[in-house]
C-alpha cells in the first residue's frame, strides 16, 4: 500500500523553527492543498508537456483542456513549492522535483500523486476520527469494505493503485538490488509483486535468479498484459493465490514490498508462517520496508504509519517489532539493511 507525502518537512521538536509558531501550524494544516495541487497537475499529465522549453500557462491550457487563469495559479502556487519555475511571460519550466510528475522519468511518482488524490483515498482521510476512535481502517468504514477487496470490484482503481505502486518499486527498486547479495538464491517469489517492477529490477541486476510472480488472479492477469515482462520468458513465471491460505513452495527464498505493513500482527504472522512452509533450507526471507526509529526523531515512515492506520489497518514497525513478529512465524531475524532509499531489507532465515 502506497505512502503519501507531507507539505513540511519537520526537524527535531520544533517544527515552527524559524518561523512564528501560528505560521508553522497553518502550513501543516494547509498541507492538503499541496497534495490536491499535485493530483491536478499529475491527473492532467502537465509534466509531460514541459519536456523542452518552458511553456506558458496559456499554451499548457490549450494543450491539456484546462481553463488558462485557473492553470496559471495553480502552476504559481506549485512554484512556490518548488516543484515548477516560473520564467517571464507567465511560462513555466520543471524543476527536479516537477520531474517526479512526467510519466517517463525515472524517478516518477506521477500514479502515487495520482492516488492520493483520488475521491476513495480523500474520503478515507476525511473520515480519520473513525480510525483515531475505533483502531479500526477509515477506508472500509468509508467503503463499506476492505480497501483490497475494493479494488477487486473497481478495476479502474484498482488499475491506479498498481501504477502507484509500480512508481515505488521503480525509484526503490535499483536500491534494493544493489544493497543485498542474492548469490545464494535462484528461486525468488515475490510476493503480492503486483505488475513485477520490484521483480524484473532483481532478474536485470542478478542473471542467475528465476523469478515467480505471485499475487491475486485479477492482479497476475493484469499482469501478463504488461508486454515488457515478456523478455523475461523463461526466468519468469506467475502464480496467482492467496497469501493468507498459501504461497509458492520449494523456493530459496521470498521478497516482500510494502506488504507486510498492510496488516495486522496476526495476519502478518498468518503469511510469514506460509513463507516459512515453503522455503528449502538455508533460504531467505527479505522483507522491504521502512523501519520506524524507536527514539522521537522525525521519521516519514511515522507519517505512513497512519496511512497505513486509516487505509489497509496495517502498520509500520520498529525493528524490535520485526524481531517479534518475525520469531512468531519460525524465523530469526538476522540483520536490517539499509539501502539508498527510506526502504530497508530485514532478513529472516528460519529458526
Amino acid at each position: 500500500m502506497a505512502t503519501g507525502t507531507v507539505a513540511v518537512q519537520t526537524s527535531g521538536a520544533d517544527p515552527g523553527a524559524g518561523m512564528p509558531p501560528a505560521m508553522a501550524m497553518m502550513q501543516l494544516v494547509c498541507g492538503k492543498i499541496s497534495t490536491h495541487l499535485l493530483y491536478a497537475m499529475a491527473k492532467l499529465g502537465v509534466a509531460d508537456h514541459l519536456n523542452d522549453a518552458p511553456q506558458s500557462a496559456a499554451e499548457l491550457a490549450e494543450q491539456i483542456d484546462a481553463d488558462p487563469s485557473a492553470l496559471y495559479r495553480a502552476l504559481r502556487a506549485l512554484a512556490g513549492l518548488g516543484v515548477f519555475v516560473e520564467h517571464e511571460g507567465k511560462r513555466f519550466s520543471l524543476t527536479p522535483v516537477g520531474e517526479c510528475l512526467r510519466t517517463d522519468s525515472p524517478t516518477s511518482l506521477r500514479h502515487l500523486a495520482i492516488m492520493f488524490g483520488e475521491e476513495w483515498h480523500v474520503q478515507a482521510w476525511g473520515n480519520i476520527l473513525h480510525s483515531i476512535r475505533t483502531g479500526k481502517p477509515a477506508a472500509e468504514d468509508t467503503l463499506g469494505m476492505p480497501v483490497f477487496e475494493y479494488f477487486e470490484r473497481d478495476r479502474e482503481q484498482a488499475g491506479i493503485f498498481n501504477r502507484a505502486m509500480t512508481d515505488l518499486s521503480k525509484n526503490a527498486g535499483k536500491a534494493v538490488a544493489e544493497a543485498y547479495d542474492y548469490g545464494g538464491i535462484r528461486r525468488l517469489v515475490d510476493v503480492a509483486g503486483g505488475h513485477g517492477r520490484l521483480l524484473t529490477t532483481l532478474l536485470d541486476a542478478h542473471v542467475h535468479l528465476e523469478g515467480i510472480l505471485f499475487d491475486l488472479p485479477h492482479v497476475i492477469r493484469s499482469a501478463r498484459e504488461q508486454a515488457e515482462l515478456a523478455k523475461y520468458d523463461g526466468r519468469l513465471s506467475f502464480v496467482a493465490g492467496d497469501f493468507f491460505s498459501s504461497v509458492p513452495e520449494d523456493v530459496d527464498g521470498y521478497i516482500m514490498k510494502h506488504i507486510i505493513h498492510d496488516w495486522d500482527d496476526e495476519r502478518a504472522a498468518r503469511i510469514l508462517s506460509n513463507c516459512r512452509r515453503g522455503l528449502r533450507k538455508n533460504g531467505k526471507l527479505l522483507v522491504v520496508e521502512q523501519v520506524v526509529p524507536a527514539d522521537s526523531a522525525p521519521s516519514f515512515a511515522k507519517m505512513a504509519d497512519i496511512e497505513m492506520l486509516l487505509l489497509p489497518g496495517g502498520k509500520e514497525r520498529t525493528e524490535q517489532e520485526f524481531r517479534g513478529l518475525f520469531a512468531g512465524a519460525g524465523f530469526a531475524l538476522t540483520r536490517v539493511i539499509p539501502t539508498k532509499s527510506p526502504v530497508s531489507i530485514i532478513e529472516g532465515t528460519p529458526a
